[in-house]
């Protein structure tokens, strides 16, 4: 007998107004078990392949994903697992680090403009631009580093700094999504209690221990500064055509699902993305074509 998972409802997750965010949760029960998420979730990302064809046989829309979250809240495992079924040549998947020095020399946002999906392409922004309001909003020295106009000192990182970076941030999206991009935002939800688990288990299997780094437990004394930066993008940067989704990441499988049903949701709404129709006198000679190929 099949099971019967809860209803994934995108209305559940998308942030559509101002939160706080001690009141998102980190948790979220499909009340089924494990392997029936995962079961669930092969057939969703089958879907979402499927779909990733036509999107790319279109050619008229790309998918910017774009996933933040703390250390630890599954990103990497995330993307490994949703796109799975996903056509090699239909996806492409951006890290991004510490900026160059040649991203430096560009305004904050250029290394993401240069990298977004072409169309009939899905981008995947594993931690993105909101890193400019985020990281460096928590460390506000890194901001020197960008050798800014009026910005002699950390003292002059004010809030009508932030205020026109996130402007800007806006700008881009509106500038994107009106151009031909859906843009997806998934804030991957994660307790500090279950961090904690995640970074001891770094340190207790010798095979994970590469991904722990001590710079991790520094940047966990700064959780409650990280979450009032989120709150703050969250509530200002949520837009009908930009929206955040908070994927409660305490159980990674349930995060996983959640994401790739918002996306197969979403996408399948837009009922002009179809294969586009071939050229009449095409079809008009499909039947001497098969002859053709049948002769020899």
């Amino acid at each position: 007998m099949a099971i019967k998972l809860k209803a994934i409802k995108i209305k559940d997750f998308k942030i559509q107004s101002q939160i706080e965010i001690s009141k998102l949760t980190t948790t979220y029960s499909l009340e089924a078990d494990e392997d029936d998420v995962k079961d669930e979730l092969k057939k969703v990302r089958r879907k979402l392949g499927e779909l990733q064809d036509t999107l790319y046989a279109h050619g008229k829309y790309a998918v910017l994903v774009c996933l933040q979250g703390m250390d630890t809240a599954g990103k990497d495992s995330l993307i490994r697992e949703v796109f799975k079924d996903f056509n090699a040549r239909g996806v492409v998947v951006h890290s991004f680090k510490v900026p160059t020095e040649l991203e430096l020399k560009h305004d904050f946002i250029w290394r993401h403009y240069i990298a977004l999906p072409a169309r009939g392409k899905f981008g995947v922004f594993n931690r993105t631009h909101y890193e400019n309001v985020l990281v460096t909003r928590v460390h506000p020295g890194y901001i020197m580093g960008e050798h800014l106009p009026h910005v002699n000192s950390v003292e002059d990182i004010d809030d009508a700094f932030w205020s026109q970076r996130f402007e800007q941030i806006n700008n881009f999206e509106k500038h994107i999504a009106e151009t031909g991009t859906i843009i997806f935002k998934f804030f991957l939800n994660l307790s500090l209690g279950e961090q904690k688990n995640r970074l001891l288990r770094r340190l207790d299997k010798p095979s994970k221990n590469w991904k722990f780094s001590p710079g991790d437990l520094k940047e966990r004394k700064l959780w409650g500064a990280y979450q009032e930066c989120y709150q703050d993008a969250l509530n200002r940067t949520s837009k009908p055509h930009a929206p955040w989704f908070n994927i409660p990441a305490d159980d990674k499988p349930t995060a996983r699902l959640i994401v790739a049903k918002i996306m197969y949701d979403t996408l399948k709404e837009y009922t002009d993305i179809k294969e586009p129709e071939l050229d009449d006198d095409v079809k008009a000679n499909i039947a001497l074509y098969k002859e053709q190929l049948s002769k020899e």
